[in-house]
């Protein structure tokens, strides 16, 4: 049991989540991260998945959010209603979805607002690394972040959350907005991350079919509640999965927009 203790960086214990002292979004999620893997959350829009990682962040309170039941723990201290401050210094860094940018400061002036966790250290070696992960924001390290594409200011974002050594990395919708191959090629970037540099990752997203490819664990959101959970390897291989996210038939044929909207069989968790 300690071993397994030990091995968890992050554990969600039946949070609830509530809005304005009215609105509740979360309901009773449980997960667990252990350290070194990659664990996505997957759903359809409004599941609660940004809600699971702004819980964890510390996110909701600028929101007037508060986890009104359970626990979170981190590297075993609980955080939950934290200050964003200070689950920042524990650590915890996260890449909101929609990519903000600093628009008027350079690519290399936006990796160093990375730095503002540990002021004074040197970053030199960092900007190396970002710039080996992200070798197309070497020639745009002089431009400033508004002219970039929406790939390359998705790698600013993700090279900036990683100038601040994040032991936990939380990364929401990295793919949104992206052509195909930006989103392949934005994916085998996680997982190198993630291999090279041992950084546990959390990643929501809709695109099922990637996030299932690079991560070790997942989970399945709907209606503010968790349905569904599995090693990512099992997951790509259960029919409910298969139909409902990864847009596959039962006879493993893709199926088209029109086919699953009008596909009559209910989800067996609702």
């Amino acid at each position: 049991m300690e071993n397994e203790k030990d091995d968890t960086l992050l554990l969600v214990n039946n949070i609830s989540v509530v809005y304005s002292d009215v609105i509740q979004v979360l309901k009773g999620v449980s997960l667990k991260v252990p350290r070194g893997q990659i664990v996505s959350l997957l759903g359809s829009n409004g599941a609660g998945k940004t809600t699971t990682l702004k819980a964890i962040s510390g996110l909701l309170k600028p929101e007037n959010g508060k986890v009104t039941d359970g626990e979170i723990t981190y590297d075993g201290a609980g955080i939950q209603n934290l200050s964003p401050e200070e689950i920042t210094r524990k650590g915890i860094i996260q890449v909101l979805e929609g990519r903000q940018p600093f628009k008027y400061l350079t690519v290399e002036e936006n990796l160093r607002v990375g730095t503002a966790t540990r002021p004074l250290k040197p970053y030199k070696k960092d900007l190396e690394m970002v710039y080996h992960y992200f070798p197309a924001l070497t020639k745009r390290r002089k431009t400033m972040a508004g002219y970039c594409s929406g790939g390359e200011i998705q790698m600013v974002v993700m090279g900036r959350a990683l100038m601040a050594h994040p032991k936990l990395l939380l990364l929401d919708e990295p793919s949104l907005g992206l052509a195909p191959l930006v989103v392949k090629e934005i994916f085998r970037i996680i997982r190198l991350i993630n291999e090279e540099q041992h950084t546990t990752i959390v990643l929501v997203e809709q695109n099922a079919n990637m996030a299932l490819k690079i991560a070790h664990y997942g989970y399945v959101m709907e209606n503010g509640r968790v349905v569904m959970e599995g090693e990512a390897k099992d997951l790509t291989e259960n029919p409910d999965v298969k139909e409902f996210y990864l847009g596959v038939g039962a006879g493993g044929t893709a199926r088209s927009y029109r086919d699953v909207k009008s596909y009559k069989r209910r989800k067996r968790w609702l």
